[in-house]
Parts: structure tokens; C-alpha cells; sequence
């Protein structure tokens, strides 16, 4: 008996689906337009919240746009369709916006509720993949999430229709961030039990490198600081004096600039190379400052100092962000 794994070829099967997948996005990407600045305006506007609805699978893929847009600043939940017409239409107010999901656009119980949401005066956004829909004909603004057509080998699994009606509200709730003027602090207070909203509340005393610091005296040689460098694990080596004092920063990208300079003499000062009065910061700064700072200056690894600019510890990007301590050495 053949085994199933020699029946096809698995990862050209594989490979198809994604590509399918892509080109769905793509085409849902080219068809972008003015509806869609409407949908983001009443939704940036809305002085109640985005309710998210629909059934089967455009209902489960409308549960994580709602959880989406709760989590980045745009208050929102998902009602169900049949438990809104049996009664849950009591917990909508006509200062929401209904964000309403069907790719077929013929959905009767999606349908059944819309004249009611209307009546109540709620402002609807259609996201279907058929402009020219019931549901299309009934809301205020649409949002095309149409596809060539599906992943599945069938034709009839949703798959690429899915996908691209959730990167359809991705984008939806990534313009609302900017709108919203939604910071990392924000996050950090909707993400209270989350590690990285955790994190980003924590001091940098809590989270920096302390023991084994890549650290050498400002007066030792490129050739010694390139070894410590290699060995420190951080892709960075701070300079110090004699009292333990940050003079300096030595980087992975400082050594490529001097390499590209042709100035690596290894009996040369590290000095001569070393990022002079580099970035640094306090133990008691938030974790989320820092990351602002890092994005900002295109760094990945800072200095903790104290008042006097005596060395305490380094933070690299991957410690604010939970990702354990990175080594770049063999």
C-alpha cells in the first residue's frame, strides 16, 4: 500500500494554497478605495462602539477583528446575529457602527437583523465580497473583500476569503491606532495580564543584563575590545574609565564602519571607533521610554547608568520585548 506522503507532492499542494492565499490579498488590496476612508471615519468617529457581526466562519473571523479593535483604542464587541434578533439588539445605542460580515453578502440571518439597526439609526459597514449584495444594498458603506477564489481544493471551504476579510480588518484596525493617537502605554493598560503589556510597565532595573556585562576600559585596544565584543553576547561593548564611568559604546555596526573606513588597526585605541557620549538611560525609566528611544534611534542596545554615568547594566531590544537573551557569538 502506498503511503499517503508519496500520493502527492505534499509541499507543491502546500506552496499552491499559500499562493492562492496572496493572490486573494492581492486582489482585495488593488480594490481598495474611498469606502474605505468612509468605514474608517465612522469608525474613528463613532462616540459609541464598532459592533462586529456575522455567522459561521465570517463570524468567528469578525470575534478576532472585535477582540482587535477592543485591544488597540476602538472600543468594540462582536454580536451574534440570531441572539441580536432574539433580543441582544437591546445592548445597541444609535452612536454605534456596525461592522456587518458576509462574503456572499446573502446571509438571511445576517440580513434579518440589518433593517432593525437601521431603524435604531446605526450607521452599517458592509464587508462582503459582492458589492451589488443584500447586504451590499443595505449598508452605508462597503467594503469589497471579494477573491478570485478559494484555497480549498473543492471550491467551497472558505480559505482565501477568510484570510483576506481578516487582513481587510487588520488594516482597518491598524489605520485606527494612528487615528486614535493609540501609544505603547495604551496597550500596556488594555494588556494588564499580558507579558508583553507587563514589560512595558517595568522599570529597565527590572529587566536589564547585570552580571557578565560586555564592558571593557576605554583605553584597551580595537584588537582586545573586538574579542570582548565577540564574547559579550549582546552585540555591544560598553567603555568605561578607571571609576567605572560610560565613555563609550562599541557595535557591531561601529566595527563595520571602521572595517569599511579601513580603520582596524587592532593595536589602535578602541577610541578611535567607539561611539563617543553614546545613548543611555536611567534604572528608573519605563520599559516602553526605552523601546520609543530604541525605534527612534535605531539602536538595539542601551546602557543603564546612574546619576554620576557609572555604568549599572545594558538592555538589549529583545529584553523589553520578552524574548530572552539573544547570543550573537558562536
Amino acid at each position: 500500500m502506498t503511503p499517503k506522503s508519496q500520493e502527492r507532492d505534499w509541499l507543491a499542494l502546500g506552496r499552491e494554497t499559500l499562493d492562492i492565499e496572496i493572490e486573494g490579498l492581492k486582489a482585495v488590496q488593488n480594490k481598495l478605495n474611498g469606502g474605505f476612508v468612509a468605514a474608517l471615519e465612522l469608525m474613528g468617529g463613532c462616540s459609541g462602539r464598532v459592533v462586529v457581526t456575522g455567522i459561521g466562519k465570517s463570524g468567528l473571523v469578525g470575534r478576532k477583528i472585535a477582540a482587535t479593535l477592543s485591544s488597540t483604542g476602538t472600543p468594540s464587541f462582536f454580536l451574534h446575529p440570531v441572539e441580536g434578533a432574539h433580543g441582544d439588539l437591546g445592548m445597541l445605542r444609535a452612536e454605534d457602527v456596525v461592522l456587518a460580515i458576509s462574503n456572499s453578502g446573502e446571509t438571511d440571518e445576517l440580513n434579518a437583523i440589518l433593517p432593525a439597526l437601521k431603524k435604531i439609526g446605526i450607521r452599517i459597514i458592509g464587508m462582503t465580497g459582492r458589492e451589488d449584495s443584500s447586504l451590499g444594498q443595505l449598508s452605508d458603506v462597503v467594503l469589497d473583500s471579494g477573491v478570485p477564489r478559494e484555497a480549498c481544493p473543492l471550491g467551497l471551504a472558505p480559505t482565501a476569503s477568510t484570510t483576506a476579510t481578516l487582513a481587510l480588518g487588520d488594516a482597518l484596525a491598524a489605520c485606527l491606532i494612528t487615528w486614535n493617537r493609540f501609544e505603547k502605554e495604551d496597550f500596556a493598560t488594555r494588556h494588564p495580564g499580558g507579558s508583553l503589556g507587563q514589560r512595558l510597565k517595568a522599570c529597565v532595573r527590572n529587566l536589564m543584563h547585570t552580571d557578565d556585562l560586555p564592558v571593557a576600559d576605554v583605553e584597551t585596544s580595537l584588537g582586545e575590545a573586538l574579542i570582548a565584543l565577540n564574547e559579550g553576547g549582546l552585540g555591544a561593548l560598553a567603555l568605561t574609565d578607571a571609576a567605572g564611568r560610560l565613555q563609550g559604546i562599541l557595535t557591531d555596526g561601529d566595527v563595520r564602519r571602521a572595517l569599511c573606513a579601513g580603520d582596524t588597526d587592532p593595536q589602535a585605541s578602541v577610541a578611535n571607533v567607539m561611539t563617543k557620549n553614546p545613548s543611555h538611560v536611567s534604572p528608573a525609566i519605563a520599559a516602553a521610554e526605552v523601546l520609543d528611544m530604541m525605534e527612534a534611534r535605531e539602536i538595539t542596545v542601551i546602557p543603564v547608568v546612574d546619576d554620576d554615568g557609572v555604568l549599572l547594566g545594558m538592555v538589549h531590544l529583545h529584553d523589553l520585548l520578552g524574548k530572552g537573551h539573544l547570543k550573537f557569538s558562536a
